[in-house]
């Protein structure tokens, strides 16, 4: 009840007030000029509690700055300027400017729109993974530490090879699944080597 009281108290006064301000005999508030009656170096704490904190002070500096009701005269000039210009357009010309002017606003906003669609594929694209982790760490343990390879020998390698030579073992390899068979007619006499294969000497009828 003391709520709707009170507002029904505000209601009253502030439609008595717009009676007031619309009456004919009332000047108009624009015509009238407010004139600072103190001014003051000093902060004051009631107007920095009216104005949230945004003046502090209530000096000759700002006073013009608050209590202006017109523009700069510079901007006022500008603002003149602007208005005889659009003036003297006609609105053929007007309408084709501004058509002109968005569609130039709509193609510009479309390659922004672009260049952002781009961007993000982009992204998108970068971020994409294009490797396996699992594969490349199978790999990469098969190479360092020989994981999940096999321990198998390849059939008809009846010699160990000795590591760092592989021509020797390969020599020695073909050498061991070989024997010597002696030639007709010169049983002990020693006969010449070629990559392991014994090599009748010449003028001698032989087999390998």
């Amino acid at each position: 009840p003391s709520v709707l009281d009170s507002f029904a108290l505000l209601s009253g006064q502030l439609n008595t007030l717009n009676k007031v301000l619309k009456h004919e005999k009332t000047p108009l508030l624009r015509n009238q000029v407010i004139i600072p009656l103190v001014l003051s170096p000093d902060r004051d704490e009631e107007i920095m509690r009216q104005t949230e904190g945004r003046v502090p002070v209530f000096s000759h500096e700002v006073v013009p700055d608050h209590l202006r009701t017109k523009p700069d005269p510079e901007v006022e000039e500008q603002e003149k300027q602007l208005i005889t210009d659009a003036a003297r357009i006609s609105p053929d010309a007007a309408q084709k400017q501004i058509q002109s002017l968005n569609k130039m606003c709509s193609n510009l906003l479309e390659k922004i729109s672009k260049e952002e669609r781009e961007s993000e594929s982009g992204g998108l694209r970068q971020n994409k993974q294009t490797f396996n982790p699992a594969d490349t760490n199978a790999l990469v343990a098969a190479v360092a530490f020989g994981k999940g390879l096999s321990n198998r020998r390849p059939p008809g390698s009846g010699a160990s090879v000795q590591s760092g030579q592989p021509g020797a073992g390969a020599i020695i390899a073909g050498a061991s699944g070989m024997q010597q068979v002696p030639m007709t007619g010169a049983p002990t006499q020693q006969q010449p080597m070629l990559a392991g294969v014994q090599m009748a000497p010449a003028g001698q009828p032989g087999k390998v």
